[in-house]
């Protein structure tokens, strides 16, 4: 079985004083737990901080499964409490730039003055890769990695667990690929993204926009609701998980956007709120 809990789902810390009890006010952070035991952090957003917090003692190796460095998805790394346990492996997995290496990258934020801790002081057993169109294993997941259409180096996840019967979930947390296109989707071999998510048991997508909010933010790099859903379709995944909320949304706005765009566009596949907290158990 691979179990997956969502820790945070927002693009940003959400407005303060909206009612966002039920999907919560933290940014991109995913666990995956593998049929043995083998834990996946993907991104870093504020909801790593509470994972962290809960993850169990005996744990001894975390791999972070970054999409790309914005702010949104990395705010919450310093504040991850195993990487201050000098008995734990912490490998930090992100995209590879035509700049500067991960390691640097990373450090623009890891160091003062934005943080007390520089990443090369920090006391855990710490490895960093870099990825691109890249397919590596992780304890008992197979990982396939591709770039996809958001501004900077960003790619997202395809993730499958060897030892319970070949459950995936593909992970694409920012994604715009509708970008440039009159008609969505064109076709399936010229669909960013389509690779990673095509007959995944479970897709958690960027739906950060209503249908009517895209229209003024194209080339922003993210998706409105209909398009994840019609591309959730097109790749004929099995559950579909709306992600990346938009921090102004409130819980009664986006249970009406996930509502307004099942009836519009009529995906034919169970969909499923990206709320905090939420757990999903695959099997095969």
């Amino acid at each position: 079985m691979l179990k997956v809990i969502l820790w945070g789902t927002r693009g940003s810390l959400a407005t303060p004083g909206h009612d966002t009890e039920r999907y919560g006010g933290n940014t991109s952070c995913v666990e995956v737990v593998g049929e043995n035991g083998t834990v996946l952090v993907l991104d870093a957003g504020t909801g790593i901080r509470l994972l962290g917090a809960k993850l169990a003692s005996t744990v001894r190796r975390i791999d972070i499964l970054l999409t790309h460095l914005h702010m949104d998805h990395i705010q919450g790394l310093g504040f991850f409490a195993p990487l201050y346990n000098p008995d734990v492996e912490v490998h930090i997995w992100g995209p590879v730039s035509a700049t500067l290496n991960l390691p640097s990258r990373l450090t623009r934020y890891l160091s003062p003055p934005l943080f007390p801790v520089r990443l090369r002081d920090l006391p855990c057993k710490l490895s960093v890769h870099e990825v691109g169109c890249t397919e590596f294993e992780v304890g008992e997941f197979h990982i396939t990695s591709a770039f996809v259409v958001h501004p900077g180096p960003t790619v997202g996840y395809r993730i499958m667990d060897m030892d319970s019967g070949g459950a995936t979930v593909a992970y694409l947390p920012d994604h715009e690929p509708a970008l440039g296109l009159r008609t969505f989707p064109l076709r399936a071999e010229w669909t960013s993204g389509y690779g990673l998510a095509a007959e995944v048991d479970l897709l958690i997508h960027d739906a950060q926009y209503s249908d009517d909010e895209y229209i003024t933010h194209v080339g922003w790099g993210h998706s409105s609701m209909g398009q994840s859903m019609i591309l959730a379709s097109l790749c004929g995944v099995k559950q579909f998980v709306p992600f990346h909320h938009d921090p102004a949304h409130s819980d009664k706005v986006l249970d009406l956007m996930i509502h307004k765009a099942i009836v519009k566009w009529n995906p034919g596949l169970p969909v499923i709120a990206g709320m905090e907290g939420a757990t999903f158990e695959i099997t095969k």
